[in-house]
C-alpha cells in the first residue's frame, strides 16, 4: 500500500484520479458500490492507503462485494479461499462491469460512472 502514496507523490497525480478497488466484507458477494471518497470501513488495506497518503480520503473507490462467512468461519480463511465455479463466473460478470465502470469514469467523470455502477445489477445478466 506504500507504493500507492510514492506513486501520487512521485507523479503528482491528483487524488480524484487514483481508484482504489477492494474486496468488501460488507456488500453481497459480486455487488459493486462507486463511492467518491471516505474512510476505511474497518478494511486494513483502505487504512493502510489512507495512512499512506498522508490521512487524505478524498479519492474515489470501487467497492466489491464479497458477503460475509458463513457461520463461524474466520473472514482471512473465507477471504482467501478459492471460489467455486459459479462465483468465479459472477466475479468474471462483476469484474466486467468494474472495468466499464472505470472506463466510464475516465471518459465522462465519476456521476456518470456512479450512475452506471450503483444502479442495480440484473441478475439475469449474472446469469449469462
Amino acid at each position: 500500500m506504500q507504493a500507492v502514496g510514492q506513486l501520487v507523490s512521485y507523479f503528482k497525480i491528483p487524488l480524484n484520479q487514483v481508484v482504489v478497488m477492494y474486496d468488501d466484507l460488507d456488500l453481497p458477494f459480486a455487488k459493486l458500490r462507486l463511492l467518491p471518497k471516505g474512510g476505511h470501513g474497518g478494511h486494513n488495506g483502505m487504512r493502510s492507503i489512507i495512512n499512506h497518503l498522508k490521512q487524505n480520503r478524498d479519492f474515489p473507490r470501487l467497492r466489491i462485494g464479497i458477503g460475509r462467512p458463513p457461520g463461524k468461519m474466520d473472514p482471512a480463511n473465507f477471504v482467501l479461499r478459492p471460489f467455486t465455479k459459479k462465483e468465479q463466473e459472477e466475479l468474471d460478470f462483476t469484474f466486467h462491469r468494474s472495468l466499464e465502470a472505470i472506463r466510464i469514469m475516465t471518459l465522462e467523470g465519476f456521476n456518470k460512472s456512479a450512475t452506471f455502477v450503483n444502479t442495480a445489477q440484473s441478475s439475469e445478466m449474472l446469469n449469462r
